[in-house]
């Protein structure tokens, strides 16, 4: 078993860095490095459908795996390719091509791509694994306790975004901070959606051989959208720009849904 789920993964990075590699070609071509986040989705569909043809064990459980990582990397990947329309590309790789106005061509490739492609695999490792495990050979509680558990991470990432895009929509609202809906009780419900929906896959893939050692990719995107490039990154910019912001962080939990805390 484990020689065969080093030739899933081994075969799963190749795939991925190509995918990822015509990315960056593309990117070069329109100068836009951003576009490295609408393939963050379609990477862990083309992982998830590769091990399903080529490794896939017990069809039930793969099929419910496959199909939720479909699920969620195509709603991931239509809106943010949706969101950022005409509108060039994000400023923090902006700032990275600024500093290495020279070198950014290549630097973008190890940094942005592959780096990218890289942490995809990891993250992906529950639902590669899942897919391939041929044991247990039927449905079992933790099977229907991840898919609820997925659930309400997609429902919480769908609606959080869909009210985060009216909200900036609203001219009245130009200069504001979002604090209504699910924004009133996390200042990030759609990471935390997110990050729920991974945990998900894990807990649907903990029964299958080495299951448990999956635990690093619900850890890792959560770490992720805490620390690197989601919670940490965003606020940092928006105090400066939204004096606001400040109080908000004062009151609201940062990620869990929370009640308000006292100012």
């Amino acid at each position: 078993m484990i020689e065969n789920l080093v030739h899933i993964i081994l075969t799963n990075a190749a795939a991925v860095l190509a995918f990822f590699s015509i990315a960056w070609i593309i990117s070069l071509v329109t100068r836009d490095a951003s576009i490295a986040d609408v393939f963050w989705g379609l990477g862990f569909i083309l992982v998830s459908v590769l091990t399903f043809i080529l490794y896939r064990g017990y069809d039930t459980r793969a099929i419910i795996i496959m199909a939720l990582v479909i699920v969620w990397g195509l709603r991931l990947s239509i809106y943010i390719f949706y969101r950022k329309r005409g509108k060039g590309e994000d400023p923090r790789y902006t700032a990275m091509r600024n500093k290495n106005p020279k070198s950014f061509w290549i630097i973008s490739l190890f940094k942005v791509f592959w780096l990218q492609g890289l942490l995809l695999i990891i993250i992906s490792l529950s639902a590669q694994i899942g897919i391939a495990g041929q044991h247990p050979t039927k449905l079992l509680v933790t099977d229907f306790i991840g898919i609820v558990i997925w659930l309400t991470g997609f429902i919480f990432e769908t609606v959080a975004d869909i009210q985060l895009y009216v909200f900036i929509h609203n001219p009245a609202n130009a200069g504001k901070v979002m604090n209504k809906g699910l924004w009133y009780y996390s200042r990030h419900p759609n990471y935390f959606g997110e990050s729920l929906m991974w945990w998900g896959i894990f807990v649907i893939a903990l029964p299958v051989p080495y299951g448990i050692a999956t635990i690093i990719s619900p850890l890792l995107i959560t770490y992720m959208l805490l620390k690197v490039s989601g919670v940490t990154l965003l606020e940092s910019s928006l105090k400066e720009k939204r004096p606001e912001y400040v109080k908000y962080i004062k009151t609201t939990s940062a990620f869990i849904p929370l009640p308000k805390k006292k100012s």
